[in-house]
């Protein structure tokens, strides 16, 4: 009960109190949301394993918790009790109303439970209406609606990096923030049925994957890695294929983007296989296109021309897929963006160009990949040395950069300078030079 817990004068006691309390219950993990802290600590505050004996966090979680003096054991510093409150995450899950006579009603409740002997549940007036109580669960017990958070939670940061990319480095710690701070804490302290655990792993693992691809983008290979990794064993305890080939093909893309012919082409033979157990076609479109680009780095164009017509059938035959959301972004265009990078790597620049042009006909939202493709298609100009229009194309690239960040960019741009280097003495060629190092993209030296 409240009363006895704040007469205790132990903290994690009236933690664990207040979450009883609450209306429909609290779990740990959505108090240590609100406190800043991680579900672990919630669970060792509660359990009295690590007392809490700071009076500045003690202030500052009473005042979140809207714990009026009168009923503390520790003076609260200058200010109205409420005031200075650390704002959630997401507001569904804020402490109170944030409307002044909402606070007031909570606090008004608070007092009541905790001057009294009895269990009245804090807001029961504003439940009057609910007619049956429901039984709450175990703080640590995950269910759907945990899994369902953590992929909600990931579309966001999803379009967020697709559209700026993962170089505004406030996107990308807010994600890997999350992922520590909550998501890890749920796969290693959770309890869940068997179905939900493996929901939970897949969950997790495309959270890795993407903040493996948002490391690439701030030039954390390393990172990026240890991230991929992570999502692959996930996918693996998961028993999920067609997760763990979508991982082995990131892989692989990776490879081939640092020029590791052969690693990115072992990958892609390994996404195939694992695709092809998983029975989704646009999948093992994907994947054969990822060899196709491995296999013409290593200059097997004979293998790379047989895995562009397999990816070809297998995207033919995929209309009939209920396609999992994480591959919703597989499309035609990036499916063109894939056969223009392996005919350019192929020498046949006049078919890449081709596909670039093909590869900017994508959808909405995806900014950082249409900058991508539209030095892509610079580079396939520059190699037929149509001079003047590669200049253009990758001038306009350039502007793109303005709102997307990612050193891949710098990457792509840079060597769409080094293909025109044949033509440096050009007027045209000079100006975007010139352009390329006001933008900070390294330009070839002269001898």
């Amino acid at each position: 009960m409240l009363r006895e817990a704040l007469d205790a004068r132990q903290f994690g006691q009236v933690l664990r109190a207040y979450r009883k309390a609450y209306p429909a219950g609290l779990t740990q993990a959505q108090v240590a949301a609100w406190l800043g802290l991680t579900q672990t600590q919630i669970s060792r505050l509660e359990s009295g394993r690590s007392p809490a004996n700071d009076l500045v966090k003690l202030d500052r979680w009473a005042r979140v918790l809207r714990i009026p003096q009168r009923y503390l054991w520790f003076k609260l510093s200058t200010g109205s009790c409420g005031a200075h409150l650390t704002p959630s995450a997401n507001p569904s899950l804020s402490p109170s109303p944030t409307n002044v006579e909402g606070d007031d009603v909570q606090r008004r409740n608070f007092l009541k439970v905790a001057a009294s002997a009895s269990t009245t549940i804090v807001g029961e007036s504003l439940l009057t209406t609910n007619t049956k109580k429901h039984p709450t669960a175990p703080s640590n017990t995950v269910g759907s609606p945990e899994v369902d958070m953590i992929r909600e939670m990931t579309q966001t940061f999803r379009r967020l990096d697709n559209r700026h990319g993962g170089g505004h480095g406030h996107v990308k710690a807010a994600a890997r923030s999350y992922l520590e701070s909550t998501v890890e804490p749920l796969l290693r302290n959770g309890r869940s049925k068997t179905a939900v655990k493996q929901d939970l792993y897949c969950a997790t693992a495309e959270l890795h994957q993407l903040a493996g691809w948002m490391a690439y983008d701030t030039g954390q290979a390393g990172e990026g890695r240890q991230h991929l990794r992570r999502a692959l064993r996930l996918c693996n305890e998961a028993g999920n294929d067609a997760l763990a080939a979508e991982m082995f093909a990131a892989m692989s893309h990776h490879a081939a983007f640092f020029g590791s012919a052969d690693a990115a082409a072992d990958l892609a033979l390994a996404a195939r296989q694992t695709a092809k157990r998983a029975g989704l076609a646009r999948l093992e479109a994907e994947t054969a296109v990822m060899e196709a680009h491995a296999l013409a780095l290593q200059g097997d164009k004979k293998g790379s021309m047989t895995a562009l017509h397999d990816a070809e059938k297998h995207f033919a035959a995929h209309q009939h897929d209920e396609l999992p959301q994480w591959l919703g972004y597989f499309d035609e265009a990036y499916l063109a963006a894939k056969f223009a990078h392996t005919f350019r790597e192929l020498g046949h620049s006049q078919q890449a160009e081709q596909f670039a042009r093909r590869s900017l006909e994508m959808s909405d939202g995806y900014e950082r990949g249409r900058l991508f493709n539209t030095a892509l298609l610079a580079s396939t100009l520059a190699d037929q040395r149509r001079v003047e229009e590669a200049c253009v194309t990758a001038s306009l690239a350039i502007r793109m950069t303005g709102t997307v960040r990612s050193v891949r960019t710098v990457a792509y741009l840079a060597d769409v300078g080094k293909r025109l280097e044949p033509c440096r003495t050009s007027a045209a060629v000079i100006r975007l030079y010139q352009h390329m190092t006001r933008a900070g993209i390294p330009v070839p030296r002269t001898s």
